[in-house]
């Protein structure tokens, strides 16, 4: 089963690359499950109910989230109705608005999708160590996918050696930029320290590149826009075994 996981959408820019890319590759890659990074699609940071439905009509079939996943305040009761759009698990539970799985049923198998944030140089959240542990004792599902929005590299691949054997693939998401580390551990997790981003293409991280240097350079607050002109959309490829869960390749890709 191939499940195609896409990088940080960025802006209504990058819902609107998306769209324009996504159904033609689903067709020729034969993709099963789209998974996309949903936390930045809407201009200004943040998630609408709008940016998702956009998303979701689009083609694709799980939203994650990250840091950004509560920043706009009208998608609250969103994630309360909306099984497929989720946010980082180890938000605390009982106060955290949605939730942080699913597993989406696709018939002849089930697959789990999982969402965590790491807390180096990000919020002090759960521990996601823990919060992985938990959640696989509930969810006993052929295949498991877990996006990692994390900023520290060594989090990441701390996770993911973690979590080898006991799931099929994960994908670093949040620092927009795409690493050329794809590789398949020993115990079959697919795997990929950052998949990138979907959006302009000159930007910093889908910002205009002017508003970023001035805040490096005077140290003042600057409102951020996104860049426009043309667009990318990184993304990753997990060619799952059905039987054994175990991922067999992976594909690295960069849509222009």
């Amino acid at each position: 089963m191939k499940i195609l996981a896409i990088g940080d959408v960025v802006g209504k820019i990058g819902c609107e690359f998306l769209r324009e890319k996504l159904p033609s590759l689903k067709q020729r890659e034969g993709v099963g499950l789209v998974i996309a990074n949903g936390e930045n699609s809407s201009d200004g940071n943040g998630i609408t109910p709008s940016s998702a439905e956009y998303l979701f009509s689009s083609g694709v079939d799980i939203i994650t989230g990250g840091n950004h996943s509560f920043r706009r305040k009208e998608c609250y009761e969103y994630y309360e109705r909306s099984p497929y759009l989720l946010r980082p698990a180890n938000f605390p539970e009982g106060t955290t608005p949605g939730n942080g799985y699913a597993v989406y049923d696709m018939g002849r198998i089930q697959v789990g999708v999982i969402n965590l944030m790491g807390c180096m140089y990000l919020e002090s959240l759960n521990d996601p160590f823990d919060t992985a542990d938990r959640i696989l004792s509930r969810i006993k599902t052929a295949i498991t996918i877990v996006d990692f929005h994390a900023e520290a590299t060594a989090e990441k691949l701390a996770l993911a050696y973690y979590l080898d054997g006991r799931v099929s693939a994960m994908f670093g998401t949040h620092t927009h930029v795409q690493t050329a580390d794809e590789m398949i551990f020993e115990n079959g997790l697919g795997y990929i320290t950052d998949v990138g981003m979907t959006g302009p293409a000159v930007s910093v991280l889908g910002v205009k590149p002017e508003l970023t240097i001035r805040k490096f350079r005077e140290k003042l607050p600057v409102r951020f826009e996104t860049a426009q002109g043309k667009c990318k959309m990184n993304c990753i490829l997990f060619d799952v075994d059905e039987k054994s869960g175990k991922t067999v390749s992976v594909k690295r890709m960069d849509i222009r």
